[in-house]
């Protein structure tokens, strides 16, 4: 049975992947919504300017309320908690520890001490260079080492979860590399295909990092990339169709690219021939460069998802031309 049958909470509403969220629950008519996020920057509200929900509370505010009385909200079907610092060059890990994992160990024991569903994002970033392989139905989560301080704040509380035993009744969503509308405001944790598109209008080409692994040529480094409408599609089947489902799940393409393909793509969209140099990756990158990621979504497959993925040159056809070109948000 579905959970999206009564009031639903949204956390970093703002943000990219949630305000796309949110977009989505529109398009099913969902409106019964609260949301909330921090530090609204004019780019920030853009996201869901357009978007329709019941209402907007700050995150301290919601985070304070609850702690002292658990009904301040009222209650919830369906919580999806994706806000987070997702900066994977953040260096103060006490902000990280405090945002990212101890907020995140808060939600889940307030949403299921009041029997609300609760979906929300860790991350690949928690895989780290993908020695320890990238498979979500290895329950040894000892054994991963992420690469960077980010990646260990969602780690944590993967960690803490499945020690506390809350992990068959919960559900988190290791994202892959997603990218869309309603990421501008990320500045440098932009897809390429953001940061591509400014810098092909001002120079007419595309600057991609070097290889400093001899089994990878410039450029031939491979990621999962996933279409934004496609990672809230999968999303909110956790909370339509697989709501008995519990534990971590992989959310990627399932196939991955290499950083030719999608520069290959965005000069598509824009109807130019590639120009693309390579540029030296920055040092402090180097040793927490992940050159190869690729999602294993059998496990989400199990599940009843069978949505068919959008093809990367389609999915960037649809980004560039219908919301960079013009300026758009989703809902706009």
């Amino acid at each position: 049975m579905s959970t999206l049958h009564g009031r639903i909470l949204v956390t970093g509403g703002a943000g990219f992947i949630a305000s796309a969220l949110i977009w989505a629950l529109n398009q099913r008519g969902l409106t019964d919504i609260v949301v909330t996020d921090v530090s609204l920057t004019e780019e920030k509200r853009r996201n869901f300017a357009a978007l329709r929900f019941n209402d907007y509370v700050e995150a301290g505010d919601l985070r304070a309320r609850i702690a002292q009385h658990a009904d301040a909200f009222g209650s919830f079907s369906t919580v999806f908690h994706l806000g987070a610092c997702s900066s994977t060059t953040e260096k103060n890990f006490t902000y990280l520890l405090d945002n990212n994992f101890a907020v995140t160990k808060e939600l889940a024991a307030w949403a299921l001490a009041r029997g609300s569903r609760f979906i929300y994002a860790s991350s690949a970033a928690t895989y780290g260079d993908g020695s320890q392989g990238m498979d979500d139905t290895d329950d040894n989560l000892a054994r991963l080492k992420p690469l960077n301080l980010y990646g260990e704040s969602k780690h944590l509380f993967d960690l803490h979860a499945q020690r506390a035993g809350w992990l068959p009744y919960i559900v988190g969503l290791k994202y892959f590399n997603v990218f869309g509308p309603n990421e501008d405001h990320k500045g440098d944790m932009r897809s390429l295909v953001n940061k591509a598109y400014q810098q092909i209008l001002a120079t007419g080409e595309v600057g991609l990092f070097k290889s400093y692994k001899p089994e990878f040529k410039d450029g031939e480094q491979q990621r999962d990339f996933l279409y934004v409408k496609d990672a809230v599609e999968m999303t909110l089947h956790f909370a339509e169709k697989a709501t008995s489902a519990g534990g971590l799940y992989n959310l990627g393409s399932g196939q991955a690219k290499t950083w030719i393909d999608l520069a290959g793509a965005i000069f598509s969209a824009l109807g130019r021939q590639p120009a693309i140099k390579f540029i030296d990756m920055p040092a402090e990158l180097q040793g927490k460069y992940q050159y190869f990621t690729q999602a294993d979504i059998s496990k989400l497959r199990v599940t009843g998802y069978d949505r068919a993925m959008t093809p990367l040159p389609e999915a960037v056809r649809d980004y560039v031309q219908n919301y960079l070109m013009p300026g758009k948000k989703l809902g706009e």
